[in-house]
């Protein structure tokens, strides 16, 4: 098959939805001969911050001249995106070609009675063989969703990460902290060190007994390891990294916002986990790679007159932090909002977060069958703002958006990934 037909193979394979378990990968990965067994693994969890970690950790890996694969999703503009060698996507034909190698054996499975596996199982097992085939030295690999059973939980790596734990996929993955974090604590494996920024006690507690259990090293980003911020702006940041082996001074990314300091020391910390198995980073390749590390749609500026922001907050945690940065970070004169949403998210509270800092807000609808009732945030939106657009159509909503600002405003398209990603495509 070619690309188009990969994708829409893929495309029909989510009537399958999620269809949690590990069954269906393993045996999958079984008859390909298990090529994640002999990959160098740094596996990446928690509900925020996943991806910006995973790139800097993979920016600092390629730093130091290692052969670095990451795999992480969803996308934003191409499949390709999900599938990086040293920051070169994966090419159209070589999806095309490992999914035609694949699909025997999805049929195979299926005449012997197993259950077809899932749009991500199936993505992650491309992974795998490509990451494989291609022979990398490390592969940064970003969980699905939860941990416990996601599909990318076959793995035993050299390091396992949990940046954080908050509410959401309260669907998949249960509706209390403590139900969260024991499934985003599952990717923990007996024996292998554990980097966390998790914060909240009742997650905390969770990461450190299974840590125990499982007789792993437990590092905590905020503890043992702290940070002091010495500049900051909308294009990136400097600050002091203070680990137990000694400090890293005036580090910078050009990531913004204090959460991405965040994610920086996380990934500095699993990297220094590396050295327990003969792997070294001088601070030179450290510096280096935090600065080289880029992660779009992110608190990115994409348009100067007047400034456009996107930032894929799409859960409470990250409207959180995207008012933080719009509060204390960004100036300008008035804000205006586009907004799009999911349906199974907590969108009232992410609204009365947001939304109560806005002159004007658009309301727009993800493309995602999962955006729901997206019409009735209008609703939400209109208790704190009085200038409220309904627009279906995404460029249509981002072109009233900028319409409604003049140049010394700042228009923020946020919520679903799925609809900033949209955006993006029309922006940048």
């Amino acid at each position: 098959m070619n690309f188009d037909e990969a994708l829409e193979f893929l495309r029909n394979l989510t009537k399958f939805g999620f269809n949690f378990g590990l069954g269906r990968i393993e045996e999958l990965l079984r008859r390909l001969d298990n090529p994640h067994r002999t990959l160098k693994v740094i596996h990446i969890g928690g509900t925020n911050g996943k991806g910006s970690t995973a790139a800097m950790v993979a920016a600092i890996l390629q730093a130091r001249g290692y052969k670095t694969g990451m795999f992480t999703s969803p996308h934003l503009h191409s499949y390709c995106e999900r599938y990086r060698i040293n920051g070169m996507e994966i090419s159209q034909g070589r999806i095309a070609e490992i999914l035609t190698m694949l699909r025997p054996h999805l049929e195979q499975m299926v005449a012997e009675g197993f259950e077809h596996p899932t749009e991500f199982e199936v993505s992650t097992a491309i992974a795998f063989v490509y990451f494989f085939q291609e022979n990398v030295d490390f592969l940064v690999l970003e969980v699905g969703l939860g941990g416990a059973i996601d599909s990318t939980n076959v793995v035993i790596p050299l390091v396992s990460v949990i940046t954080n734990v908050a509410m959401d996929h309260m669907d998949y993955l249960g509706s209390t902290i403590r139900e969260i974090a024991t499934v985003k604590a599952g990717i923990i494996k007996e024996g292998v060190p554990v980097v966390t920024a998790t914060d909240d006690p009742e997650a905390l507690d969770i990461i450190r007994e299974v840590s125990r259990q499982k007789n792993c090293e437990l590092v905590e980003v905020g503890r043992g390891i702290t940070w002091e911020i010495t500049k900051s702006s909308e294009e990136g940041q400097e600050f002091n990294l203070y680990l137990p082996e000694g400090l890293y001074k005036n580090l910078y990314i050009r990531l913004a916002g204090d959460h991405q300091i965040c994610n920086a020391a996380t990934a500095v910390a699993a990297v220094e986990l590396l050295r327990k198995f003969g792997y070294a980073f001088e601070e030179g390749i450290i510096r280096q790679g935090l600065a080289d590390a880029a992660w779009p749609a992110r608190l990115e500026l994409v348009g100067h007159t007047p400034r456009i922001l996107l930032d894929g907050a799409h859960n409470l945690h990250g409207a959180l932090t995207l008012r933080k940065a719009l509060t204390e970070l960004f100036k300008y004169r008035n804000l205006i909002l586009v907004f799009g949403m999911l349906g199974d998210k907590e969108r009232e509270k992410v609204v009365a977060q947001l939304a109560p800092l806005a002159k004007a807000v658009v309301v727009t609808k993800p493309n995602s069958p999962r955006a729901g009732d997206w019409e009735k945030i209008a609703g939400e939106v209109g208790k704190y703002v009085d200038e409220v657009y309904l627009i279906e159509d995404i460029r249509q909503a981002v072109e009233k958006g900028i319409s409604l600002a003049s140049p010394e405003d700042l228009v923020c398209v946020t919520g679903s990934l799925y609809m900033v990603a949209e955006a993006r495509e029309l922006l940048v």
